[in-house]
């Protein structure tokens, strides 16, 4: 009796210390993954950062032409593929929690014919980015200079829609420090191809643009190679295969959601920053929103990093068929977004004064900065759980649902909103920031709800119902 006694007693503190430990265990894959992908993010969104710092020193016209090609190829071409390729965080990731694990390597060639094809199209896009931009109003001699910087920009558009595919194959698989690795040696190399290219050879933006797409299929090959040559892929991928070409229909019914979900956000921002051209002083106000978009931009990699993680944790769990621990990576997720949030809000709100003198020697412009930090303060805390939400869902194959709560939550209810700020209350950069801070707010709210209402084992369900039919399929 007595020993029965002292076990119900021990029993609910048992249990507590169990969910904690169960707690931590999430926590600790869940960074794990998630360090190495902010690093990679970093890492590849540095390539651009670097050229456009070597063209920096070629003129003013120069520059003014590389920052307005690299926001077109972003807008038009590399996002696209980004969320293109994004589909296989679903379906890689799925398909290794069921040890599917022959179906990593078809998901994967799938998406890399379907990201080659959808880049030719690009690829005439871009070739045509001078007379595009100058049918947007855009400054006719910068739009020439961007024109001729996008045209050598297009190598990289076909080497970037293989990349992203390779870095979903990888991490579906956990498997992040090779990706860590190939990014950071490519960094590293895409310096010194700058200082020849640019600086010694007197190719200026062009050589900038060369060694773009030079530092991309570096990558490339370096990832191919390791997938090659590694012993840990011998399960994951077993050659090229024809069955890549098959049922390509339905790869598209996940993958163009998925190209809309991540394109909805980003031509948002960007239209915040062509709205800001027509206030009163457009250039500190397209100057200032240029550096907040920026500065969001650059602290967005570490949360989209935790967002990747939780995406791939979450699929894997479901196609293991683990509901209950899907749901507490979810929960677990959302605590680290909550944590990340509020420690880069204080950072960026500590800093805020001097924040500006790291774009502008203006003390006009180092001021608007200044305030519009706060702005951004709040934005990125509610960026933080809305990445993890959206890497969620991903991992869930939401991306439909995802793609339909863009498009109302910027489009319907927050871009709107920050114009009616903005243009009649009269608010300027700040209205227009708070639109996007609106429609930040509205996503992380409807994701929450929909992932609090998720019933975990139907998930499981669906998501072994898509292993099975891919595996079928693919077997006829």
């Amino acid at each position: 009796m007595d020993t029965v006694e002292m076990k119900d007693l021990e029993s609910p503190n048992l249990g507590n210390e169990r969910k904690y430990d169960e707690v931590f265990v999430q926590v600790k894959k869940l960074l794990v993954l998630a360090g190495p992908l902010m690093l990679v993010n970093i890492l590849l969104y540095s390539l651009q950062v670097i050229s456009v710092m070597f063209i920096g020193h070629q003129g003013v016209l120069a520059l003014s032409g590389a920052s307005m090609a690299t926001s077109f190829a972003f807008v038009t071409g590399f996002g696209l593929l980004m969320g293109m390729g994004s589909a296989l965080e679903t379906l890689c990731g799925q398909s290794y929690g069921a040890n599917q694990c022959h179906m990593l390597g078809i998901h994967m060639q799938r998406a890399m014919f379907v990201n080659l094809l959808v880049s030719i199209p690009l690829a005439c896009i871009w070739a045509s980015a001078g007379r595009i931009l100058v049918i947007l109003r855009q400054d006719p001699e910068i739009a020439a200079e961007a024109g001729i910087y996008s045209r050598f920009m297009i190598p990289s558009i076909f080497a970037y829609g293989l990349l992203e595919c390779q870095i979903r194959f990888l991490q579906a698989q956990n498997n992040v420090l090779p990706m860590v690795l190939t990014a950071g040696g490519t960094a590293m190399l895409h310096v010194f191809g700058c200082w020849i290219l640019v600086s010694k050879t007197g190719l200026g933006s062009r050589g900038a643009a060369l060694a773009n797409a030079t530092s991309y299929w570096i990558n490339v090959f370096s990832l191919a190679a390791y997938i090659k040559l590694s012993p840990y892929f011998k399960s994951t991928w077993t050659g090229f295969s024809t069955e890549a070409f098959s049922d390509i229909p339905r790869y598209l019914r996940l993958a163009i959601p998925s190209a809309l979900m991540l394109c909805l956000e980003i031509w948002s921002f960007e239209l915040m920053v062509l709205l800001s051209g027509l206030l009163p002083n457009p250039k500190l106000e397209m100057s200032v929103l240029s550096i907040s978009l920026n500065t969001s931009a650059m602290v967005h990699m570490l949360p989209q990093g935790l967002g990747g993680a939780a995406s791939v944790r979450v699929s894997n769990e479901l196609g293991a068929g683990q509901p209950k621990t899907a749901r507490l990576v979810a929960r677990t997720a959302t605590i680290l977004a909550t944590t990340e949030g509020i420690l880069l809000a204080i950072v960026m709100i500590s800093i805020h004064k001097v924040w500006g003198h790291c774009y502008s020697n203006e003390e006009e412009v180092v001021t608007y900065v200044a305030k519009m930090l706060f702005f951004i303060a709040a934005s990125h805390f509610l960026d933080a759980h809305q990445s993890v939400f959206s890497g969620i869902a991903r991992g869930c194959g939401w991306q439909k649902i995802g793609a339909f709560v863009n498009l109302g939550t910027f489009y319907l209810w927050g871009i709107p909103a920050g114009m009616v700020l903005a243009f009649v209350f009269h608010f300027g950069g700040k209205g227009l920031w708070s639109g996007i801070i609106l429609s930040i707010s509205a996503q992380a709210l409807i994701y929450s709800a929909v992932i609090l209402r998720t019933n975990w084992d139907k998930q499981a369900k669906n998501a072994a119902d898509r292993v099975t039919q891919e595996s079928t399929w693919n077997q006829h």
